[in-house]
């Protein structure tokens, strides 16, 4: 499946250097790097807290929920692992890493990636890479750097709707069937439901990368996105749990169902993201997955009308998750007593959602950049059209046209000019460059 040319302005913006030679337009700054090593250390201790809960079902013989949760554990780190092996593959003629080189060298990345240390490897490029950076000052390694953040942002979305979503369903499943209903189970609940949405909120930022005007995306608009990422996901996971505890043997039909119906759209809409036939099926059957919780762009141009029909649905199932949730606490009360009248439950989540939708409103509105101050600004740093064709050897060639031309020859290919010294390697991670393209179109 080839590149085909783009014409939004963002790519243009992608591969231009700032004016101070060696500094690329992808910068990497030290707040970057402390969020990314942040990110590998409650990597590694959610594999631990995993761990735990595991052994804690075992030792309460609750083996049910102990083959669900490694179920999760194991489907989601398998799904994450094949993206990582893919993306590997697919860019396996550029320009990598010293880590990646040596395991290269040592062992097959397959051997690796099917032992599920593939993203730790990802971990230690960017850390190593960043390193590097500070350490010794060459401010062109934040090119590479962004790269691979791009590439982890995307891994961590995958997984945070593949593993964490999912596990917190089942904790609150857990908690409402054992009558564990608490304040303080409550914001364990929430944090972890605001845990996701620090997900999506970091890739978010991570799009912000391919903005010729990062001052338009900043740290407010980030906020109102997280927040109304968390007042949609959190009554979607909510109702999808509450009616777990009362029909868990019906859960799974209404997933799969619902998921075969998003999959369906998600093949409709002729997505266009991996570089092969199998790689493209597989995001169709992850987007499909990530829909059933939360809404992702995935085609450029204007996508008013799937969202609008999205959320209708969504909203529409939420409500009909939990009013057969209330009738059946209505009909058989549990032998606890809820902090809240059920009718009152069902009404919160409801408003909840609307207020998440009328946040995302605002964010379109007020913080999203549009699509044509993006192609006003491509074309003021267009060259002006020659009339005949000139010596590329000669003095007087434009700079941002050398650029311009350097990189339709590949996302990695480097940046001459013909001035001494010459411009380093730009990586621009397409993939990352086409979902900013959905994102901001």
């Amino acid at each position: 499946m080839l590149e085909q040319p783009q014409t939004c302005g963002i790519e243009v913006y992608s591969v231009i250097m700032e004016e101070d030679r060696g500094s690329p337009l992808f910068k990497y700054p030290v707040s970057d790097f402390l969020l990314t090593v942040g990110g590998l250390v409650f990597f590694l201790l959610d594999v631990g807290l995993d761990a735990w809960a595991v052994v804690s079902f075992y030792q309460e013989e609750d083996y049910v929920f102990m083959g669900l949760l490694v179920f999760l554990l194991l489907g989601s780190s398998a799904l994450v692992q094949a993206f990582s092996w893919l993306w590997y593959h697919y860019d396996k003629d550029g320009t990598e890493t010293r880590t990646e080189s040596l395991v290269k060298n040592l062992c097959s990345l397959k051997i690796l990636h099917f032992f599920q240390m593939g993203v730790y490897l990802r971990y230690a490029g960017v850390v190593r890479i960043s390193i590097c950076g500070f350490c010794c000052g060459k401010r062109y390694m934040d090119g590479d750097a962004v790269y691979l953040t791009h590439d982890l942002s995307l891994l961590r979305l995958i997984e945070a709707f593949s593993e964490s979503t999912p596990q917190l369903v089942l904790m609150i499943t857990i908690i409402v069937q054992r009558g564990e209903v608490e304040p303080i189970t409550i914001l364990k609940a929430l944090g972890s439901a605001s845990a996701i949405a620090v997900s999506v909120t970091m890739y978010h930022r991570s799009l912000r990368s391919f903005l010729p005007d990062k001052a338009k995306q900043g740290w407010f608009s980030s906020v109102v996105y997280f927040l109304w990422n968390l007042l949609l996901i959190g009554p979607r996971v909510a109702a999808v749990a509450l009616f777990a505890s009362a029909f868990p043997c019906f859960i799974t039909a209404h997933f799969l169902s619902s998921w075969m119906v998003l999959f369906f759209f998600a093949w409709r809409l002729k997505t266009d993201f991996m570089d092969s036939a199998g790689g493209e099926w597989l995001y169709r059957a992850t987007i499909g997955l990530i829909w059933y919780f939360s809404w992702f762009n995935v085609i450029k141009g204007d996508t008013r009308c799937q969202s609008t029909l999205y959320h209708t649905w969504i909203g529409v199932d939420i409500g009909m998750l939990c009013g057969v949730w209330v009738w059946q606490m209505k009909k058989n009360p549990p032998y606890f007593e809820l902090p809240l009248d059920p009718y009152v439950i069902l009404g919160i989540m409801i408003s909840f959602y609307i207020v998440g939708l009328g946040l995302k409103v605002i964010y379109y509105k007020y913080s999203h950049p549009k699509i044509t101050q993006l192609r006003e600004d491509e074309r003021c740093l267009e060259p002006e059209p020659r009339s005949e064709p000139e010596d590329l050897t000669s003095d007087s060639h434009d700079e941002v046209d050398c650029r311009l031309m350097s990189h339709r020859m590949g996302p990695t290919e480097p940046v001459k000019t013909l001035s001494d010294p010459p411009d380093p390697v730009i990586r621009v991670n397409k993939r990352m460059r086409n979902l900013a393209d959905n994102f901001y179109s």
